[in-house]
């Protein structure tokens, strides 16, 4: 793997032509196969966790699974609602939803218990989450019979309704990050490079390994579903990483040409580049592949995702810097060569010197480490108290799994579902029992399930059968009947609904699902003997999900220290480099999660970012932005500690050392770090709340990272240890080649 960079850089140079039109080639050839598979999407089944998981399980086995459900609400435009007009929009709607193909059954017409709205059931055909696909139709019928009936409000809403709405709002939240972020990375790259063609390098590579990365995440959907959030990722992540590893391969590339001062060609300044931060790149991105890797262990679908995106974005990420990238620079430098002497002879004609070679640090790095320059001991001592005292809010984290309740109101459906959910509080939450016993036991299992019922119309916190709600058929027929066992052909499966008329996150809710779970199931059903029963719904999913991460976290995070550890350790053959790169990742990603339970647990700051706090974190977030971090935090310890150890490996002091490496890498790791943040940053202008956590999160633990960490705790703690920090390897010599046989993946320029 040593020479692998150089080898590819200088095959590259070579073949500059061929290398490029070769790599656009690979692009335009994953599109091709990604569009021409297309995305196997996951299924309603792939997302089953837990008991939750379980029942549902059962309930599709036996036929009774639940379906995609839309609800149409009429009321009057103003003043009291017209019941002829009302009946007659009710069988417009009827009607028309019946002819349409998408839809299995519509159900008679009920009234609401005030009286003022009067709510059309339909039922579409397919899986639960195909509704989402097939739910255009419907609204544009509802939309006509609204047209149709001026004096009346004809909406629609249910999960298919809002799943179509959440999408298209998240679609316009990536459009809007686009708009924010490229604008800022483009004025970054030209103030670092000064040029727009090197300026736009980064971004070409960046762009095009994303579309790479999108083409062969749909053709790894055949082996792994797509859980719909795969794509988000490989934006998010793909700018970053893309522009970071393109920034760090130029600013070397320059370096050795400043310092050639034109001995060199660009084939010779290419392969010193990729003998140094090419080799820094390939051990940036495995550990960022390993890193991420270990999000497979929680045998999730979502993070798997989460986790093939991340790692293919970053694989092409790394690909394009060996291949692509150093083609492009020979092409660049030939041109710079040719216009040189032109350039020369004007600034000579102008009576200008020649340019003389920017500083690696300036005024404001050099006063950002001349605390762990000058005191070592105290900066070191601040800065970790700094990073604990951030970290500490994360003791008090809350996990929910953010339902639709959630959702943002600018979402039209979201609207129309909270006025359904003031009409019809017992549509809220639904609990779903579901029994499997034997054929001879379906009388029995009936006979409990219905008591089942009955000691929950008794509980207050289960929805009462609401009296005095009519229809305008049959004043008797109750919005809401008695709760009814649902049996399949066979008479082995059994389902019960009951609701609850709180929404999904409160603590009645959950509170409700307890109570069935413990009391109220053991004292009914759960006394038959051979009766396997389990309970599903919308609460139940969430408190499952949570439950199931909780239970993968050890073993994720276990796994995630050990992999960066051994990672460190393979790169710079260092136990102390080791242990300080996985304590250093521990603190910044505390600090990072504190400060998003600071910000967004509680409720100060929801004017200032637009938010409606959950009173909790989205079950997903702390989790993968751990895993993420720690990658991230891998690339910037690599490029960091390699230019320290490239200059002890020529002859330097371990002090020395320290000083130079850090001196040569502040500004672009610091470059690269802006670019990051404006990335992530975007993402808390977008209107998901969990999308606005993790850019938060990654924003603040990036910037932690660049200026607390590496500039200050990094180098206060390797000044501290010396020589120690290298253990075991041996102190360099004059030559500049470590007296050891071993040597790292990063340990030798060539």
């Amino acid at each position: 793997m040593r020479h692998l960079p150089v080898r590819m850089a200088r095959w590259s140079a070579r073949h500059a032509g061929r290398a490029i039109a070769g790599w656009f080639a690979f692009v335009v050839l994953c599109l091709v196969a990604g569009i021409a598979l297309g995305t196997n999407e996951a299924t309603t089944k792939d997302f089953w966790v837990g008991e939750a998981g379980r029942a549902e399980a059962t309930a599709t086995e036996g036929g009774l699974e639940r379906s995609p459900t839309e609800r149409i609400m009429i009321r009057a435009r103003s003043g009291e609602l017209d019941m002829a007009a009302a009946d007659a929009a009710a069988r417009d709607v009827t009607v028309r939803m019946r002819e349409l193909p998408e839809v299995e059954s519509v159900a008679a017409p009920v009234r609401s218990k005030d009286g003022e709205v009067l709510l059309v059931t339909v039922v579409l055909n397919g899986p639960e989450l195909e509704g989402k696909k097939n739910v255009v139709p419907l609204l544009e019928q509802t939309a006509a019979v609204g047209a149709d009936h001026p004096d009346l409000v004809v909406e629609e809403t249910g999960s298919p309704a809002i799943s179509k709405g959440v999408n298209d709002q998240r679609d316009e939240d990536l459009a809007l990050s686009e708009r924010i972020s490229l604008p800022v990375t483009v004025i970054t790259l030209l103030v670092v490079f000064g040029s727009v063609i090197m300026a736009g390098v980064p971004l070409l590579l960046a762009l095009s390994s994303i579309a790479a990365a999108i083409g062969l995440s749909m053709v790894a959907s055949h082996v792994m579903p797509d859980a719909g959030v795969g794509t988000n990722l490989i934006l998010l992540i793909g700018l970053a990483v893309g522009v970071d590893y393109t920034l760090f391969y130029l600013k070397r590339e320059r370096e050795e040409r400043a310092r050639a001062d034109g001995r060199l060609g660009p084939e010779a300044l290419v392969e010193l580049a990729a003998a140094t931060a090419g080799r820094a790149i390939v051990v940036s991105g495995l550990a960022v592949i390993v890193s991420t890797a270990t999000l497979y262990l929680a045998t999730d679908v979502i993070f798997s995702s989460l986790a093939t995106g991340t790692i293919l974005v970053v694989a092409v990420a790394v690909a394009s810097s060996l291949t692509v990238l150093p083609a492009l620079l020979v092409v660049i430098g030939r041109r710079a060569d040719r216009l040189a002497p032109r350039r020369a002879a004007r600034r000579a004609k102008r009576g200008k010197p020649a340019r003389a070679g920017k500083p690696e640090t300036g005024r404001v790095f050099a006063a950002l480490l001349r605390p762990a320059r000058t005191r070592p001991a105290l900066t070191l001592c601040l800065s970790v108290l700094v990073m604990l005292g951030l970290a500490v809010p994360a003791l008090g984290l809350k996990l929910i799994d953010p339902g639709r309740d959630t959702f943002s109101r600018d979402i039209p459906a979201m609207r129309v579902y909270d006025r359904l959910t003031e009409s019809f509080p017992e549509l809220l939450v639904t609990h779903e029992v579901v029994t499997r016993s034997t054929p001879e036991q379906a009388a029995q299992v009936k006979q409990a399930l219905e008591d089942l019922g009955r000691r929950a119309q008794g509980d207050p916190l289960f929805a009462q059968t609401p009296e005095g709600a009519e229809s305008p058929t049959d004043p008797k027929t109750p919005a809401r009947s008695e709760a009814a066992v649902r049996t399949s052909a066979d008479g082995r499966i059994s389902v019960l609904e009951l609701s609850v008329p709180h929404p999904a996150p409160s603590a009645e809710a959950i509170a409700s699902l307890t109570r069935l779970r413990q009391d109220h199931i053991p004292a009914t059903v759960g006394r038959l003997s051979g009766v396997e029963t389990a309970v599903s719904g919308d609460v139940a999913r969430g408190r499952d999900y949570v439950s199931h991460e909780s239970d993968k976290l050890p073993l994720v995070l276990g796994f995630l220290l050990l992999m960066t550890f051994l990672m460190t350790v393979w790169a710079f053959r260092s136990v102390a480099i080791g242990v300080i790169g996985v304590v250093l990742n521990l603190l910044s990603a505390g600090a990072s999660l504190g400060m998003l339970v600071l910000v967004f647990q509680g409720t100060w700051a929801e004017g200032l970012l637009d938010f409606d706090s959950l009173g909790a974190i989205a079950s997903r977030v702390p989790l993968f932005l751990v895993v993420i971090l720690f990658g991230l935090s891998m690339d910037y310890q690599v490029f960091v500690v390699s230019r320290i150890q490239e200059a002890r490996q020529n002859g330097m002091s371990a002090r020395e050392a320290v000083l130079e490496g850090i001196n040569r890498s502040a500004k672009v790791v610091t470059s690269a770090a802006i670019v990051m943040v404006t990335v992530f940053g975007a993402f808390v202008a977008l209107h998901l709340t969990e999308m606005k956590q993790m850019g938060f999160c990654l924003a603040v633990a990036v910037l932690l990272d660049a200026v607390v960490i590496r500039l200050m705790v990094l180098p206060s703690v390797l000044l501290l240890l010396g020589e120690r920090a290298w253990w075991p390897a041996r102190r360099p010599g004059r030559g500049g080649r470590a007296q050891e046989p071993a040597a790292g993946p990063l340990a030798e320029v060539g």
